[in-house]
């Protein structure tokens, strides 16, 4: 493995297993179908393990449509906060379900659904999320319909409805109130529904996440409206299975010591700028601590702090943790810095490189 030039993702299908299994755990004892979000991963060289364990995908734009259905199949669910009219019929010819952002747009394509069922995105006007850039609910946002009136006045129109109103939560008490919240104020609607998508960023693969009572809320809710429900993870199916892996370039101090390494968060780990986050460094035990940092000129190119068990030397490499999520379908080519490369572990140790990007890749992006 160390043979391999950093930087590159390292998909470990091991830990990305145990999370499928928690998945088969909820799909067998809650009655719920599971999709993949596209949105937070695409990497479609481990599809063959992950479609064994779930029922298909879910998607933001045509392109993540027919990756889907080219590349992951099982059920496509075509979703986009507005669908353009030069695309709407290449997605029909590429899903299962199409769901619509806004009564305007469900209006304007129905007739292009060519009877394929449709849904529309609800927007219940709470939410867990603790950033207001993520947050649905935010004010004036344009995700979804929320008027019990209007959503009932075009009821007959629907066969189901997505809801993402929860991010990052892993508090099952909270995921238990939000869907009350919305049982009150949306029942007369959901009783006329076939299936309800729940959506994703309900971190039912953390540790000691109560999956069980989970589950038995999940049943309760779709035996209460006579409904499929469908979950949309995203983080939670592909947590703690990705490494970032780097090599330290430089190694300086002021105030704090720091290690410059070939790889960037504005380039490699977007979510890490975006929510002023950090990432899992180090062996948290070491007497060694260090700033490791990015190598591009943004001064905040800054992965996190970390401590190490020995001082960190150039030509050492680090590993970076939860790097699946939100990290290859947005890494770009910020600074030109070289694009990591893709590999995948296999149960049995074997380490394979699945895609490498170079300085054509970089040109090419541009014009």
């Amino acid at each position: 493995m160390h043979t391999l030039p950093t930087p590159y993702y390292l998909i470990d299908k091991s830990a990305l297993l145990r999370n499928l299994e928690t998945i088969d755990y909820i799909r067998e004892h809650s009655g719920a179908k599971v999709l993949l979000a596209l949105k937070c991963f695409a990497t479609w060289s481990v599809f063959d393990l992950m479609r064994r364990h779930m029922d298909g995908t879910t998607s933001s734009s045509l392109y993540e449509v027919k990756l889907g259905y080219q590349k992951f199949g099982g059920e496509t669910h075509a979703y986009s906060v507005a669908f353009a009219d030069h695309e709407i019929q290449e997605v029909v010819a590429n899903c299962d379900k199409i769901i619509f952002n806004s009564i305007n747009q469900l209006k304007r394509f129905a007739p292009f659904a060519q009877g394929k069922p449709m849904g529309l995105r609800l927007n219940p006007g709470v939410s867990c999320a603790g950033f207001d850039l993520a947050d649905p609910a935010r004010a004036y946002s344009r995700l979804g319909e929320s008027d019990p009136e209007r959503l009932l006045s075009i009821a007959d129109l629907l066969d189901g409805v997505m809801i993402h109103n929860n991010c990052e939560n892993n508090d099952f008490a909270r995921f238990d109130s939000l869907l009350t919240q919305v049982e009150e104020r949306y029942g007369a609607l959901l009783q006329r529904l076939k299936w309800v998508s729940l959506g994703g960023g309900i971190s039912f693969t953390a540790p000691d996440y109560p999956v069980d009572a989970f589950c038995q809320r999940l049943r309760r809710f779709a035996q209460a409206y006579g409904v499929q429900v469908y979950l949309e993870p995203g983080e939670a199916a592909v947590r703690h299975s990705t490494t970032l892996e780097v090599s330290v370039l430089d190694i300086g101090f002021n105030g704090k010591h720091l290690a410059v390494v070939d790889s960037s968060t504005e380039a490699h780990m977007l979510d890490l700028l975006i929510y002023r986050e950090t990432a899992p460094l180090g062996d948290g035990a070491g007497e060694h601590e260090y700033m490791v940092c990015g190598k591009t000129c943004l001064a905040g190119d800054i992965f996190g702090e970390g401590r190490f068990a020995a001082p960190l030397q150039v030509g050492d490499r680090i590993s970076i943790g939860d790097a699946a999520g939100y990290t290859m379908v947005k890494k770009n080519w910020f600074n030109g810095v070289h694009m990591p490369s893709i590999a995948v572990k296999e149960a049995d140790g074997s380490v394979r490189v699945v895609r490498e990007f170079s300085f054509d890749d970089y040109v090419n992006s541009l014009s």
